[in-house]
């Protein structure tokens, strides 16, 4: 929830165990007694009103809606079905996972944007100083110096994107 994602469930089971559950979990709201073809529905009334939809599920009944999703998510100790369909399968049947899966996500996001920045930075300078735009200012880019100066480019751009790996790795501890 803090995240801006609003969490609701669809399920088969009846009305008292879907609220206590949706109470328990604190989800935004529920779908009880619900059949598979039925998911599949919610899927799509929830894509017209333009809502991005990531489904998780396990079984078999639930492979429509999976495909229907924007993003299916099939939980590891689910059926073979599910996981065919899904989009991401996880392993370690965790729902808390999904929350790390969409921190990274943005994570791995704005690292790209911060690298498309500098990129685009970067060669918005050193291609016309290549190109010899200096030149009449006495200023000249050798080939072996736009070389080093490209290499340090993508030697910056990788740093960075490490850097994600060890954002990452720190907050799971």
């Amino acid at each position: 929830k803090k995240n801006g994602i609003k969490v609701l469930m669809a399920t088969g089971d009846n009305e008292t165990v879907a609220k206590a559950v949706s109470e328990e979990l604190g989800l935004d709201g529920y779908y009880s007694e619900v059949l598979p073809h039925q998911k599949v529905e919610i899927v799509k009334e929830l894509q017209n009103k333009g809502e991005f939809v990531a489904m998780t599920g396990d079984g078999v009944n639930d492979a429509p809606a999976l495909a229907q999703s924007d993003v299916g998510i099939a939980v590891g100790s689910g059926t073979d079905v599910a996981a065919e369909t899904a989009d991401i399968i996880l392993v370690n049947s965790n729902p808390k996972d999904i929350a790390n899966l969409i921190l990274f996500g943005k994570a791995t996001y704005k690292k790209m944007v911060q690298n498309l920045v500098w990129a685009t930075a970067y060669n918005s300078f050193a291609i016309p100083l290549a190109a010899g735009v200096l030149y009449s200012a006495g200023f000249v880019l050798g080939p072996a110096v736009g070389a080093v100066f490209m290499s340090l480019s993508t030697i910056i751009v990788a740093i960075n994107a490490q850097l994600l790996k060890t954002k990452i790795g720190t907050s799971k501890k």
